[in-house]
């Protein structure tokens, strides 16, 4: 028997085809360019790192295609979680859906660490010193492990995560329409960068293009291109987040497809060009910064000095969108969860006027807040890159099992030449999953552990299949 619907546990319709494409490039342009690119490129691929972004950009686009097809056929809240609900059942839904908290959380809280850099070096510029006491991570982790770093707390990351949550209770429309603004403010500076930076490539420091292995796999070589590409694909997190507002979009059928792609295609090109010109104007080996571009406008001295107030402004409102989205895909991976009866019910419970689920966002600012506070940027960065890989994979192999097992499904969108693209996509994912370090495995391993754990002892006994029986 299939339960009846609460009305009053609806999402409301609201997203047009233009929201969901400036969501996904809210998402999409944000740590990618203004952070990872720097770190990635320093330590890992040196200028080829336009090479692990094309790399990136493939393996996304395969799995960008998947998303589709699944986001117009199953066009409900939950992203990947909800197709595997669909797909594969109860259990594989929950390990998905919990691997999914994983890449949103960690992602939420990494890019307000990011947030909290660019903010720290606007106000340098202006003469003001924050504490050290207020503005780092609690915890550092080197490879001698981890340690304390004198720090309180990293009290500008908990800021912005903290007023993002405010928006989002305001509801998906005031949060989708500051979302628009802020998305033309940084695309507008990223522009910019390139269009006035590309005068200051010295072309030099493109040499060695890529730079030969110290022997360790992942520093530099082909291995350095692999390790940066799993390390960007954090970068490409946008078009996730987007399928899990596919429940308050007009018409997902046809618009969900058009937002996926067309954010991915866009986001695509102005990485690339980013990675060019920042690894030409700055040598490589000087970019392992919390602000790689800030960095290379310093460097290209007077000429560019004017654009450095407007990159930090715009790195520090383009972080901010990524945070919305991040955040937004968080509470309604709660909100679906709990629909299913795997959460307790005050996740689900939708406010009267705003038509959001506002307990769950109360809760996620509160847990991203914490993480942001406590924990240093490369330990979350390469967490989302993991769970971020493996929720791809899923969504690749779901197009699969559901080709088989449901044929008579109507699919507005059809991924072409399948199952070869979703096979494929699912190859190069799990490639880049490999080139990750196993520490990165271990704390993947060890965050599954805990989610087995709350399933069976919870999810379990109260889902919503285990009521029908």
């Amino acid at each position: 028997m299939v339960e009846k619907t609460d009305d009053s546990r609806e999402l409301r319709r609201s997203l047009s085809v233009t929201n969901l494409v400036t969501l996904g490039v809210g998402a999409i342009v944000g740590a990618g360019i203004f952070v990872i690119t720097g770190q990635a490129a320093a330590n890992h691929a040196g200028p080829a790192l336009t090479l692990s972004f094309l790399i990136s950009a493939t393996g996304c686009i395969l799995a960008g295609l998947c998303y589709a097809e699944l986001a117009a056929m199953i066009p409900v809240s939950g992203s990947v979680y909800s197709y595997s609900y669909v797909t594969m059942g109860e259990f594989p839904a929950w390990f998905i859906g919990w691997d999914l908290i994983l890449e949103y959380l960690f992602a939420c809280s990494a890019v307000a660490v990011a947030w909290s850099g660019y903010m720290e070096s606007l106000f340098q510029g202006w003469g003001i010193a924050l504490p050290h006491s207020i503005a780092q991570s609690t915890f550092a982790h080197t490879e001698e492990g981890w340690h304390l770093t004198g720090s309180i707390i990293n009290f500008p990351a908990v800021f912005i995560v903290s007023l993002v949550a405010t928006l989002l209770l305001g509801g998906i429309r005031q949060s989708a329409t500051v979302n628009n603004i802020i998305v033309v403010i940084k695309v507008s500076v990223i522009l910019l960068f390139i269009g006035f930076g590309l005068s200051y490539i010295d072309t030099g420091n493109w040499s060695p293009y890529i730079p030969p292995n110290t022997g360790e796999f992942g520093h530099y070589g082909f291995s350095g291109i692999l390790r940066g590409a799993a390390l960007v694909f954090f970068a490409f997190l946008g078009f996730d987040a987007l399928s899990t507002a596919a429940q308050e979009t007009r018409n997902p059928q046809r618009d969900m497809p058009k937002g996926i792609l067309i954010s991915l295609i866009v986001c695509t090109l102005l990485y690339v060009l980013v990675t060019a010109v920042l690894t030409g104007i700055v040598n490589y080996r000087e970019l392992n910064v919390d602000a790689p571009i800030a960095v290379a406008i310093d460097h290209a001295g007077k000429g560019l000095a004017w654009l450095s107030p407007f990159i930090k402004v715009g790195a520090i409102a383009g972080l901010s969108s990524v945070i919305l989205v991040m955040m937004l895909g968080q509470t309604r991976i709660y909100y679906a969860i709990s629909r299913d009866g795997m959460f307790p019910k005050i996740f689900s419970d939708i406010h009267g006027k705003t038509h959001i689920p506002h307990k769950a966002t109360i809760f996620a600012g509160i847990v991203t807040g914490l993480v942001a506070g406590l924990f240093p940027l490369n330990v979350l960065n390469e967490l989302v890159s993991i769970g971020t890989l493996l929720a791809f994979t899923i969504v690749c192999i779901s197009v699969v099992v559901l080709r088989v097992t449901r044929p008579e499904l109507k699919r507005p969108f059809k991924v072409p030449f399948a199952p070869a693209i979703p096979l494929l996509g699912a190859a190069f994912c799990l490639l880049q999953m490999v080139s990750l370090p196993w520490n990165t495995w271990i704390r993947l391993i060890g965050w599954t552990i805990i989610g087995c754990i709350i399933y069976f002892s919870y999810g379990i006994t109260h889902s919503r299949l285990n009521r029908n029986r």
